[in-house]
């Protein structure tokens, strides 16, 4: 894929302050000299995502999650590198110029961007055909459901014609290839050969993702069709995964953060009735259920859900599955209880944008709405009803992650059941249990499993803590260089000893962050979580740094020593050991126990690496280190 000058990554680091950053996308709290926060990749109560700013680098101890501002930006965002680079490097003012690239990803980069054209030079055509004489019946919906020019100018809606030849022409005018339109599913490729338009007839409303891009269409029918489903959605593609996208998340971002809430509407109509009442922290799922990935993106930006779903069977359901997805991801939900036969658009029309604002301030909790439509509906009368409805509230109530708010959930549904706490306590225990072991519910559509943990790079810590030194200090650095020979022997006994000589072999300049980040960026992910995993990491140096480099180097040579000696006697414990071959390993045992017993002398472990006194080592003769530093790449 493309590179970004070393040169550059620096300066775009050294103009961001990552405080800043992270500061704009989720709420940070200064704590002592450094910053916390809730993590934002993980499900947790009390933080532990810390932010330095002296090195310029996070790091949760939760997760383990941990980078500079790029780094961040690139996970929150789920961005390639490159992008996360270009982002921060519009925030900072600076140009970015790419350089060399991988012909593969260069070229799915570009199949991504193409598409991206593909969509909006479509959607702006579309846009305008809406307008014109043939589009008339298509405007008069729009003014039946009172929509006028304005607002579909605002959402840029447009109109597919009946007749397939309109769009076809346009389209062979264009500079995109046959394949290309069938990749964007406006196409479909029939059986025997050709191709014909996916929606004809059709209002067109551009679906588009966090940033704003058009990705995909949602098509609702203006003339009925019994033999066609009233919306039709583009298919899957390389821009648009059904559970991954949230209908105006683009739109509603800043509200959200502002409402502290977000309100979840189904259909895409409903969610445009909304904002064009001024409710602005609302979005759709665009007629699929809730899934994980969606609570996980609105965990970025709520901290409470209003599910408002429509009355009916399809609601209800729709609205327990809402519950459950985003209570396990520790999004607290209400019940907006919507009139029979009502949807938001038709009640925000019938009864205007503050009636529906009172609907959201009177929003129940799920657990209230569950019960009263229990009872309206009689589920409650005799004792077999009410004992499984208790247990299905049980497995609902084991899906609150926060243990305060399910306790305080458990006493109130067995208040509302007149059912004892203890008895309800227990059965959400046993379905706590049971989904503990039920496999991973999937979606169809939704998103592939969670990646697997990163394997971490095996590390010895005292070679962590020399890893560390080198890093952050610049004369410990310098003296580390001096030892290669002894990391050399080391590495056959200890693990991690290559990693530390990718360190001092790229001499990252430990006085820069930006320098530090930089290099730790282009590390594998292993090799860089066995480095922020070690607590050494996060501390400062000590003031002598170079008397505690040379003290760790005495504990590694111990450690490397007492390895040897157990390899040989477990050589010498070998049955029909030719007689001089034990000669020999003897005469090493004793080298070996005049070695550790000089070591001993010279170094006193008071503390895990701090001399109670300073050393004296004999100096070791310098090697110069590899003239090429670490091939980094994002």
């Amino acid at each position: 894929m493309p590179q970004i000058s070393q040169e550059t990554k620096e300066q775009i680091l050294a103009a961001t302050d990552i405080v800043d950053v992270i500061g704009s996308y989720i709420e940070v709290k200064r704590a002592g000299p450094s910053y916390k926060a809730l993590c934002p990749f993980h499900n947790e109560k009390s933080p532990s995502f810390n932010i330095n700013p002296q090195r310029q680098f996070y790091h949760c101890f939760g997760c383990k999650k941990s980078g500079d501002a790029i780094t961040f930006v690139r996970e929150y965002e789920n961005l390639t590198f490159i992008d996360a680079v270009k982002k921060l490097a519009a925030r900072a003012g600076i140009t970015v110029t790419e350089e060399a690239f991988d012909p593969k990803e260069d070229k799915a980069r570009r199949q991504r961007g193409r598409q991206l054209d593909l969509h909006r030079e479509t959607s702006e055509f579309l846009h305008k055909l809406l307008f014109t004489r043939e589009a008339t019946h298509a405007r008069d919906y729009l003014k039946s459901r009172g929509f006028g020019k304005e607002m579909a100018e605002r959402w840029q809606i447009g109109w597919m014609p009946d007749d397939p030849d309109v769009f076809l022409k346009w389209a062979r005018g264009k500079d995109y290839k046959r394949g290309e339109w069938i990749d964007s599913g406006i196409f479909v490729a029939k059986e025997r050969g050709g191709i014909y338009v996916r929606f004809l007839g059709r209002l067109m409303i551009p679906i588009r993702n966090e940033h704003g891009d058009v990705i995909a269409f949602t098509a609702r029918q203006l003339r009925e069709d019994p033999k066609s489903g009233k919306y039709i959605n583009s298919p899957e593609t390389i821009l648009f995964k059904k559970s991954n996208v949230l209908f105006a998340l683009e739109r509603a971002r800043k509200a959200i953060l502002n409402e502290n809430a977000v309100v979840i509407c189904e259909g895409q109509l409903d969610v445009i009735s909304c904002h064009e009442q001024g409710i602005e922290h609302v979005v759709g799922t665009q007629g699929t259920a809730i899934t994980p990935s969606h609570a996980r993106l609105l965990r970025r930006y709520a901290k409470n859900a209003i599910v408002c779903f429509d009355a009916d069977k399809a609601g209800i359901l729709a609205t327990e599955k809402a519950f459950r997805v985003l209570s396990e991801e520790g999004i607290p939900v209400r019940v907006a209880r919507m009139p029979a036969g009502e949807d938001p658009d038709s009640f925000v029309r019938k009864n205007g944008a503050d009636a529906f604002r009172e609907l959201q301030a009177n929003a129940v909790n799920f657990f209230d709405f569950k019960i009263d439509r229990a009872n309206a509906e009689n589920l409650l009368s005799d004792l077999q009803q009410r004992s499984a409805f208790t247990r299905e509230c049980a497995s609902f109530l084991a899906a609150i992650q926060d243990t305060v708010s399910r306790e305080d959930m458990i006493n109130h549904v067995a208040t509302r059941l007149r059912t004892g706490a203890p008895e309800l306590r227990d059965a959400v225990l046993r379905a706590a249990r049971g989904a503990k072991n039920k496999p991973p519910e999937r979606v169809r559509g939704d998103a592939p499993p969670e990646p697997e943990k990163v394997e971490v790079l095996e590390i010895e810590p005292v070679v962590a803590y020399l890893c560390s030194l080198a890093l952050h200090s610049a004369a410990a650095q310098e003296w580390l260089g001096e030892q290669f020979e002894t990391l050399h022997e080391a590495a056959d006994h200890l693990p991690g000893i290559p990693l530390l000589e990718l360190i001092l072999s790229a001499r990252p300049d430990a006085t820069s962050h930006v320098a530090v980040n930089s290099f730790l960026a282009g590390l594998s992910d292993g090799q860089r979580l066995a480095l922020t995993s070690d607590p050494t990491f996060h501390d400062d140096p000590p003031e002598n740094a170079v008397a505690a480099a040379e003290t760790a180097i005495g504990e590694l040579s111990a450690k490397v020593l007492h390895r040897r000696d157990q390899d040989i006697k477990a050589r010498m414990a070998q049955p029909n050991l030719p007689p001089e071959e034990m000669i020999r390993l003897l005469h090493e045992t004793k080298r070996i126990a005049e070695l550790l017993k000089g070591i001993g002398q010279r170094f006193v472990f008071t503390d895990r690496f701090a001399p109670s006194r300073k050393p004296a080592p004999k100096p070791f003769q310098r090697r110069n280190p590899p003239s090429s530093g670490p091939e980094i790449s994002p």
